[in-house]
């Protein structure tokens, strides 16, 4: 599983509900790395590619690594997934954003042979994002409260953050966070409890021979 790590992230930005959910992200790091975090976090690129996970994303979402590489990408699943498009509670709001930010790269990036593959394929495929797409919003803005319906676990809603990569790439770190003492905080913390591997299930060290 590609590894999430903010090492190379920069701090913060403010986000939409204040200095509390910031301060919720930034103290759920361990060691300055997300990969063990109980906080579901994403990288993205530039497209949307699903490029780094953690084990608290997989639990939220679905197992990537599962999925193909071309097939890793969150528009696409946004739209082609059903079980991925069931989970956002509000997922007209969520499927507009993402066609919002993928259009404002698109439009700075007119050449971009992957992304145009990726809009050919979603425009024959949905009607939805056929129509959102023609309309041209342009939209990178990824903050604010996402609201997830889990078959497991049931309603959540969730602080989403990002962070832009300083080193050019359009990549960005997505992270979700959950109010202390709150239904939604005891839901993602019974969810990616399950997620962790069972002491039974871990291999024995081998012995020297």
């Amino acid at each position: 599983m590609p590894s999430v790590t903010s090492t190379n992230w920069p701090a913060g930005r403010t986000s939409n509900h204040g200095g509390e959910a910031l301060a919720r992200r930034r103290g759920r790091r361990s060691g300055g790395c997300w990969t063990g975090s109980k906080t579901p976090a994403i990288v993205l690129g530039k497209r949307l590619d699903i490029l780094g996970w953690n084990n608290a994303a997989t639990a939220l979402y679905l197992d990537f690594s599962a999925l193909p590489v071309k097939e890793r990408n969150y528009l696409r699943l946004m739209f082609l997934h059903p079980g991925f498009r069931a989970l956002h509670r509000e997922w007209e709001h969520d499927a507009r954003t993402a066609v919002g930010a993928v259009r404002l790269e698109a439009a700075g990036n007119l050449h971009d042979s992957e992304l145009t593959q990726l809009v050919g394929e979603l425009s024959l495929r949905d009607e939805d994002f056929r129509t959102w797409w023609a309309q041209q919003q342009l939209s990178g803005r990824y903050q604010g409260v996402k609201y997830y319906r889990h078959a497991l676990v049931g309603d959540l809603a969730l602080d989403c953050d990002t962070w832009n990569s300083p080193d050019g790439t359009g990549q960005r770190l997505m992270v979700l966070t959950a109010e202390p003492g709150t239904p939604s905080a005891d839901a993602l913390r019974i969810l990616t409890a399950w997620q962790e591997p069972r002491e039974a299930d871990r291999p024995e060290p081998q012995r020297a021979q």
